[in-house]
């Protein structure tokens, strides 16, 4: 499968991987109607031969088709196609578009009340935080730290009750922040966000807090629109196995 460049949300090239090469390849097959609500997709050996990728390749393709809602997995028997359009994306228990209306009501205004009342330490673990996301590679360890740094963001809020509502969603938030950063390259420009919520908090300034969680949450929010509705193109030969 030949790599090739991709525009981001904010319209820099940047590299197609071999697994969203293959997830457009299905995807697109199945919005053409070459398989049908119902049908099974070929086995996984098959796929692989077919597409001249690797095993580990292929499932994380898989993976996304299901979390994008057009598959289901049954164990032993295979992956059925049960929709032939992707709309709303499902992070564990979640809906992409539900998921994003709490955290709209829920992060931007926290943002405001950690500004107000966050601590030195809350600061001291924010900048430990960012500092590990910026030097992070690894995509699943730079998911988990994601994940924490909201928790942390909220906790700053000093109101138990929003740190208890992050906690609950926090599976769907890794599993969101793995499948944008696998899909619409945000790692680096959610490290930025990330920098401009916690120079807010430090300056302590509740407007400049919100606007910059605002911006993060839109930005989200952008990607994921850009993920479903992204063009469809043909695959063509593999060169990453």
């Amino acid at each position: 499968m030949n790599l090739s460049d991709s525009q981001t949300g904010g319209g820099v090239p940047r590299r197609v991987s071999a697994m969203e090469a293959v997830l457009t390849h299905l995807r697109s097959a199945i919005e053409r109607g070459d398989y049908a609500i119902g049908d099974k997709l070929p086995s996984e050996a098959e796929l692989c031969r077919t597409l001249e990728v690797s095993r580990p390749v292929l499932r994380e393709a898989l993976r996304a088709l299901q979390t994008m809602g057009l598959t289901v997995s049954r164990t032993g028997k295979g992956t059925f196609v049960v929709a032939a359009t992707a709309d709303d994306p499902t992070f564990g228990d979640y809906a992409a578009s539900d998921l994003m209306e709490v955290r709209r009501h829920i992060e931007v205004p926290v943002a405001g009340y950690a500004a107000a009342r966050r601590t030195p330490e809350d600061l001291d673990r924010l900048a430990h935080l960012l500092a590990r996301m910026e030097s992070e590679t690894d995509t699943t360890s730079w998911v988990a730290l994601d994940t924490l740094f909201h928790l942390t963001v909220a906790q700053a809020a000093r109101n138990p009750v929003f740190r208890r509502v992050i906690e609950e969603i926090r599976d769907a938030l890794a599993r969101q922040s793995a499948f944008l950063n696998e899909l619409g390259g945000r790692r680096e420009q959610s490290n930025r966000e990330h920098r401009a919520i916690v120079e807010a908090l430090a300056e302590g300034s509740e407007h400049a807090a919100v606007a910059a969680m605002s911006h993060h949450l839109d930005r989200v929010e952008t990607t994921l629109t850009d993920i479903v509705r992204a063009a469809r193109t043909p695959l063509e030969g593999s060169t990453e196995r």
